[in-house]
């Protein structure tokens, strides 16, 4: 049997050739710690230095700002829970979004307990948070804002460099999730004026298992993780090097070839909602697609279950659904509740991405499976 389409890349990616040849000596020969003075430790510390490197130039910052860690997880709970204990005795306020991943949203929650102060602001049917709000909701305990840059599910992206502005004028921490942007839209750590900047390998065809965190010069964290020195005495624990070989070559190959990877997810994205909305009457957007990842379709189609679609097709196409489903009841996504979205359209929401390897091809099928079936 073929194998489905695969239009699920803002879950995951698969491993690029060239990472996976960046990696391949590290699996088979260089084997020493890189803490280690000797022979063995020095390739493995040059390797990751490189890869920093590479990360750095990736997101237009130093090398002494980036720091690896297990992925876009370990960073949002290091940007986030290092800052609020770091600052504790000045402030206890955070703002946050009503749409963040969770790993935002449920790290939050954690400092709730802890006696924090959560404000989460509300998005627009777009799923944009309104700076004004932003503005009016900062206090002077206000320590941290934490507002994703683009989001997984819709592919809205948030108006960074304008939240950064407003930010300056006050002395707040400004932290931003840009694991599903990376490798889709410009990251550029000095344009967006943010002091903390997420990302993940696993959604720009490194392994999984890896991450990296910005960290502006100047911010001081607490740390999550205690130990030996490793990365500037801001994470413990020897350093994954196979892993971290493959993000620095994954980076690489993200800012060389941006341009054509873009027009490609564009192309490919536009090319499936014009088939589907051309024989699918009740469909539904449910982002901006001028304000929108380029690779990133989320519609609804009114009085479907998508999850029954989708186990109806999985043998054929892989996309994600916008609902889960527990106990043969349907539970619509957070980020649709958010939106305002009503439930005979949230219910039948599909979210489709596409990547670098996405083919023409793979669209025109995927339409037809999607319209043959629904």
């Amino acid at each position: 049997m073929e194998k489905p389409i695969y239009l699920d890349y803002n879950a995951t990616t698969p491993i690029d050739s060239e990472v996976i040849d960046a990696m391949t000596p590290f699996i088979k020969e260089h084997f020493g710690n890189p803490s280690s003075s000797h022979y063995y430790g020095q390739i493995t510390k040059k390797a990751v230095d490189k890869a920093r490197k590479q990360v750095a130039n990736f997101l237009n910052c130093s090398t002494n700002e980036i720091i690896f860690t297990s992925g876009g997880t370990e960073s949002n709970n290091f940007a986030i829970k290092g800052t609020a204990f770091a600052l504790i005795k000045k402030g206890n306020h955070i703002i946050t979004s009503k749409i963040e991943h969770p790993s935002v949203l449920e790290t939050c929650k954690f400092l709730e307990a802890k006696g924090f102060e959560i404000t989460y602001m509300p998005v627009n049917e777009t799923g944009l948070v309104n700076i004004i709000d932003v503005e009016r909701a900062i206090k002077p305990s206000t320590i941290l804002i934490t507002i994703m840059h683009s989001n997984n599910e819709t592919g809205s992206i948030q108006p960074i460099e304008q939240i950064s502005e407003l930010v300056k004028k006050h002395d707040i921490v400004f932290h931003t999730d840009a694991v599903q942007s990376a490798g889709k839209i410009p990251i550029n750590t000095d344009k967006l004026g943010v002091d903390l900047l997420s990302i993940a390998g696993h959604k720009i065809y490194a392994p999984k298992g890896i991450g990296a965190l910005y960290i502006k010069q100047g911010i001081v964290l607490e740390k999550l993780i205690h130990g030996a020195g490793q990365e500037g005495k801001r994470r413990a624990g020897t350093e994954n090097v196979l892993e971290i070989v493959g993000l620095g070559m994954a980076c690489e190959i993200a800012l060389r070839d941006f341009d054509k990877n873009v027009s490609n997810m564009k192309l490919t994205r536009d090319r499936l909602y014009n088939k589907l909305r051309e024989k699918i009457s009740y469909i539904r957007l449910n982002c901006d697609l001028e304000n929108c990842l380029p690779n990133t379709l989320n519609i609804s189609i009114k009085d479907i279950n998508s999850n029954q679609l989708i186990d109806k097709i999985k043998n054929h196409l892989a996309v994600s659904s916008g609902a889960a489903c527990h106990s043969g009841m349907t539970e619509v996504s957070y980020v649709l509740k958010a939106l305002n979205v009503l439930d005979e359209w949230a219910k039948g929401t599909l979210r489709f991405s596409t990547g670098k390897m996405t083919t023409i091809d793979e669209i025109d099928n995927a339409a037809d499976i999607i319209i043959n079936n629904f």
